[in-house]
């Protein structure tokens, strides 16, 4: 039972077990030493009072010994020892200072862990070679992945979300690590496709579902190791085709072009009734194309240079003007097309020009509509006529989509291509089509913790939690009066960072003071347009839900929180852990546990830019915690119940911030 306590109390029972035995003893003393004067006959009146005195100055002075004793070893002994042991699972060199009178062992310890830290050394470098190896296997995964034009996520058999890259987070906004996906779609098309996948005997199966937001989006769900994977695209991938207007642009054009060639002199009004129908017939299927156009757009997109490859630019083509008709000179801008088709119905264009003794390049141009590239093909010579350009395109483009013409790729990309004249005697081809749409604040790296899919679903191993590390910067220190301005969290899923993190103003409603502004440097100005405080903690909730939330000195940011619920709306009923009270039952309560102090014992710099802002604090105590767990673990703390345990030990140092609920 004693094994349990700290080596600081264990010696103040001894001492106090020493004080009691020596009182003990002279009391015993003078006993005796009664029994025998009462034989030598002394009267019990004559012995009393000296034997009294003698008893009280030889008992205080034995305490007051024994106190002295035990304050020099526990100051010069015991504490060094405890603070000792905190380096040592830390991986720290002792203070050599505090160790001073603990003979050998301090130079010892510090020998220790210098030797550790050679063989860590060692290891690494023993490692290097394949570390090196892995990672760049992992950045191409990445880059892979990360520009893949679907979103892909996976999720485990219990529904939660273990995987996902940036195209999904952007179909899917609020998508988090262990988070249940059916929260992001309408749960009743992932169910049944996952009874297709276990009952039909399919390894995949085509779904399309409703967004919580009410989007619709297309996708193919896969059979993987413990779960599934969800390819999703934003338009069902089946989606009609204005292959209807197209025809009847062509078909109008290319009645009209060889009327305006017969043009020689007057016009008779029967040539001039038929040219007029065909307009308005011309316009009315643009009107069309256009309207069915907005719906057609392909999902892939593409560079200028991947739609150009085996093309010839013309000189002022290239932004540099460089006159080598070079495709690497182009500007990185995607387009909204596919690759393959349209580039191979360029090059079929480009070829049967050439076949006729033209010499086409192409031209980039843009148009009226800002979003939206004109691409040209450009030559010396007569315009093509429409019907030869119609017989061209009714030719499959790409070898190996036989059954895709060339009308075909511009009717699936919701466009057309038509012949004019150019200047100085030129001839063009003009094909549009429109920029992709840039994704703003989109990472484009990866968020995935495999190990979610085989954790146990109510672990409470410290190493397994999903936790969110969070700070807030507020107008005072008074929670009942006081507001937040700022809140910032980062997410740990597994023993690691995520890279998923929130981080907003906020604005309190009231002026903060100067006071305030000094120590966070937020003024009224930088929060004028910040949202609200409801609006802020209930973003916040939503990004903290399930999770166990970790903070330096919990109880004041749980006030907070708290303290806002009912004008707010948003409960923080998570679990909670204090990385004060990690840092006390690592370290004992003689030494301080200030941020700045464990992030000192812990070698984490803070950039002094980042001290006090809510998301430079919440990084800071992040790492901290991070490094703190396999020490924890080290010590027998291995689990959120074992915290809680040691918790109630040090209540008198610290509040509880699971118990303020």
């Amino acid at each position: 039972m004693l094994t349990q306590l700290s080596l600081r109390l264990r010696v103040l029972l001894v001492f106090a077990g020493l004080a009691a035995a020596v009182l003990s003893v002279i009391a015993f003393a003078l006993w005796v030493e009664a029994a025998r004067l009462a034989e030598a006959g002394v009267t019990i009146e004559r012995a009393f009072s000296p034997m009294i005195l003698a008893g009280f100055v030889a008992g205080l002075g034995a305490l007051l010994a024994i106190v002295g004793v035990w304050f020099l070893f526990d100051r010069n002994v015991a504490r060094p020892i405890e603070t000792l042991a905190g380096g040592l699972r830390t991986g720290q060199s002792p203070d050599l200072g505090q160790a001073r009178y603990l003979a050998d062992l301090g130079p010892a310890a510090r020998d220790a862990a210098e030797a550790r830290a050679r063989s860590a050394e060692a290891l690494a470098e023993a490692v290097q070679d394949h570390a090196a190896e892995q990672a760049r296997e992992k950045a191409t995964l990445e880059s892979i992945l990360s520009d893949f034009g679907a979103g892909a996520v996976i999720s485990d058999d219990r529904g939660r979300v273990v995987f996902y890259n940036a195209a999904a987070a952007r179909m899917l906004p609020g998508l988090g690590l262990d988070r249940p996906l059916d929260r992001q779609l309408r749960a009743g098309a992932l169910d049944a496709a996952r009874a297709r996948l276990a009952g039909g005997g399919v390894e995949a199966t085509d779904l399309t579902a409703l967004t919580s937001g009410g989007a619709r989006l297309s996708g193919r769900m896969r059979l993987v190791e413990h779960g599934t994977l969800l390819i999703l695209r934003d338009r069902p991938a089946d989606s009609p085709q204005p292959r209807a207007a197209i025809e009847s642009l062509r078909r109008h054009a290319a009645t009209l072009v060889p009327m305006l060639e017969a043009l020689d002199g007057p016009i008779p009004p029967a040539l001039a009734q038929a040219i007029r129908a065909e307009g308005h017939g011309l316009a009315t299927a643009t009107r069309a194309l256009s309207e069915a156009s907005a719906q057609a757009l392909p999902a892939a997109q593409a560079l200028l240079s991947e739609l150009l490859t085996g093309l010839k630019l013309a000189p002022d083509a290239a932004p540099d003007g460089d006159d080598d008709g070079s495709i690497a000179s182009l500007p990185r801008i995607r387009m909204q097309a596919e690759a393959g088709p349209v580039n191979a119905l360029l090059r079929l264009l480009d070829t049967r020009l050439r076949q006729l003794g033209q010499h086409p390049r192409v031209v980039i141009e843009g148009s009226d509509d800002p979003a939206e590239l004109r691409l040209i093909l450009t030559w010396q010579g007569d315009v093509l006529p429409m019907d030869l350009l119609e017989s061209w395109l009714a030719h499959a483009p790409d070898p190996d989509q036989p059954e895709l013409s060339g009308a075909d790729v511009l009717a699936g990309h919701g466009t057309g291509i038509w012949a004019e004249p150019g200047r100085d005697g030129a001839a063009r081809l003009v094909l549009p089509l429109p920029r992709a749409a840039e994704a703003a604040g989109l990472d484009s790296g990866l968020t995935y913790d495999f190990a979610l899919a085989g954790r146990a679903a109510a672990s409470s191993r410290l190493t397994d939690l999903t936790c969110v590390v969070f700070d807030t910067e507020t107008t005072g220190l008074d929670p009942s009066s006081d507001r937040i301005v700022q809140i910032a969290g980062l997410r740990i899923a597994g023993g690691r960072l995520t890279g998923e993190r929130f981080d907003t103003l906020v604005n309190p409603g009231r002026p903060i003071p100067p006071g305030s502004t000094q120590i966070h440097g937020i003024t009224d100005a930088m929060v004028t347009d910040a949202p609200g405080t409801a609006a802020a903690l209930t973003a916040f909730r939503h990004f903290t839900e399930d999770a166990t939330l970790i903070a330096h000195n919990a109880p004041f940011d749980m006030a907070f929180l708290r303290r806002a619920a009912p004008e707010t709306g948003a409960h923080f009923d998570n679990q909670i852990l204090d990385t004060v009270l990690l840092s006390v039952m690592l370290w004992g309560q003689s030494v301080p546990h200030t941020l700045d102090a464990i992030c000192e014992r812990l070698q984490i710099v803070i950039p002094p830019e980042r001290r006090h802002t809510a998301m430079g604090d919440t990084e800071a105590t992040a790492r901290a915690f991070l490094r703190l767990v396999p020490a924890l673990v080290a010590k027998g703390i291995e689990r959120f119940e074992d915290v809680q345990t040691q918790a109630h030990k040090h209540r008198r140092l610290i509040e509880n911030a699971n118990l303020m609920k």
